[in-house]
């Protein structure tokens, strides 16, 4: 089976081939770093990190760019309000941001490109967008985006120019030809700080000293790094419309090219039914979550869902996904911690696994794979499928710990101390003192301890 991938532009499942034979150019939107990242920002960044996992381990080599906002109407307003610049405001959260997902197992991309660094690329391709007629100076001062003039508007989101009355969700400002115009490059008010200016006239463009739009900053930096077309284009799906729609109306407005083959959007993250999003103020940030789950949980927790479906967030689902990871850690804690063996994918559970995986990135399907492949190891004991379950949680980034320390994690007694606890109730069951041996059992159990008897002898783990 092929690899298949739900292409929002098209709304169906299509066999993806990459342009170039054996490379997969991917961008993905990235975040605006004014603030620390919460679960619903963790939940699209690991979406795309599954998928340059899988293209990679269906053989690919993947240049991966997902790209940083520095430059924003929030940065701005939060940078004023700590009374620091904006470039320090950005280091200091884009250092938080690398250092938050990295505890969950998100990989770097090949490129983070910043805003702030692609400005003359933005501003050129904002004088191409002139030249042809789609962009226009207004008596703001701004540049806008003439949308009407692109015959293409709407094909990402499904929406004709009718159905996006002004007023919903495209803000009319002064200076527009159109409601639905949007802007390229801002004037800069006087209000604002130096450092959130740029100086078009002294960069060669007539526009005057100001700052890019945010959508004209995506189209300028992906096709600096990737090429006018590339395969995959990726981000959360409250990004298809205007964003990502903007981006087609710019990028191929100056090329007259197709921006990417295949568009690809996650779910929502929601609590109680509702969208999480700080705007709302019912979100999590990385931190508060880690704060109380361990990392691992907290990527098999996103990973259980379907990329494309919305994710329901709450402290019961997050126990459910640990007791779940708990399961099959046990089995290769039971088979001693097996090397990861090399993947034969014409092993049958090998098979599913890459089915599912090849279905639009179907991690829960490939989870269920796990399950069974752990259920079958604690049964028969066999160190290759104890070292296939091991191979292919990697390729969700699951699994590579060693399972004792997660099975144990967070125990009040070191392991010293709980086996020679062991060892006491061994003795007093072997002196037929069940009363003893259940007092110690309970002991146990009451220091967040359980005990698990088996054939091999008994185990602990932490209860959590």
């Amino acid at each position: 089976m092929s690899l298949r991938i739900f292409n929002t532009l098209s709304r169906e499942l299509e066999v993806f081939s990459p342009i170039e034979p054996g490379h997969v150019r991917m961008y993905v939107c990235g975040m605006t770093i004014y603030d620390l990242c919460h679960i619903g920002h963790a939940r699209m960044m690991m979406a795309f990190d599954v998928v340059q996992r899988w293209l990679k381990a269906s053989g690919y080599s993947v240049t991966y760019v997902r790209n940083i906002t520095d430059i924003d109407d929030k940065i701005i307003k939060r940078a004023l309000e700590r009374g620091i610049t904006i470039r320090a405001l950005t280091d200091e959260m884009i250092e938080a941001m690398r250092h938050d997902i990295a505890l969950l197992g998100i990989e770097p991309p090949t490129l983070e490109p910043r805003a702030t660094e692609y400005v003359p690329q933005m501003l050129g391709l904002i004088q191409q967008l002139e030249t042809k007629g789609l962009a226009y100076k207004a008596s703001s001062g701004d540049v806008n985006y003439a949308v009407r003039k692109f015959p293409g508007y709407g094909k990402l989101s499904g929406k004709s120019l009718d159905e996006l009355r002004a007023g919903e969700r495209v803000a009319v400002q002064d200076g527009k030809d159109d409601p639905l115009d949007f802007v390229l490059w801002k004037a800069a008010k006087a209000t604002e700080p130096d450092d959130a200016k740029w100086d078009a006239d002294v960069l060669g463009y007539g526009y005057g000293k100001g700052r890019p739009g945010w959508h004209i900053e995506c189209s300028a930096m992906s096709c600096d790094a990737l090429g006018e077309t590339f395969d995959i284009h990726g981000g959360g799906a409250d990004l298809q419309f205007p964003h990502h729609e903007n981006e087609i109306a710019q990028s191929e407005g100056a090329s007259g090219k197709p921006l990417a083959r295949f568009w690809v959007h996650n779910g929502f993250v929601r609590v109680d039914n509702e969208k999480m999003s700080k705007s709302l103020g019912n979100f999590f940030t990385i931190r508060d979550v880690l704060a109380k789950v361990d990392p691992e949980t907290v990527r098999f927790f996103l990973l259980r869902t379907h990329y494309r479906t919305a994710l329901n967030y709450s402290d019961v689902h997050l126990d459910d996904a640990r007791s779940g990871l708990k399961r099959l850690y046990t089995a290769l804690d039971l088979a001693n911690n097996p090397t990861a063996t090399a993947i034969d994918w014409t092993d049958p559970y090998a098979a599913r696994f890459k089915a599912a995986m090849d279905d639009d990135f179907g991690t829960p399907e490939a989870v269920a794979v796990l399950f069974d492949l752990a259920s079958e190891v604690n049964r028969s004991g066999s160190l290759a499928l104890a070292g296939l379950l091991k191979a292919l949680g990697a390729c969700l980034g699951l699994l590579q710990g060693d399972p004792k320390a997660y099975l144990q994690a967070g125990a009040r007694l070191d392991d010293q101390a709980v086996n020679a606890l062991i060892a006491q109730r061994a003795a007093a069951k072997a002196g037929k003192n069940f009363a003893e041996a259940d007092r110690i059992r309970q002991d146990l159990l009451a220091q967040g301890i359980v005990l698990k008897d088996s054939a091999a002898g008994t185990t602990w783990e932490a209860v959590k």
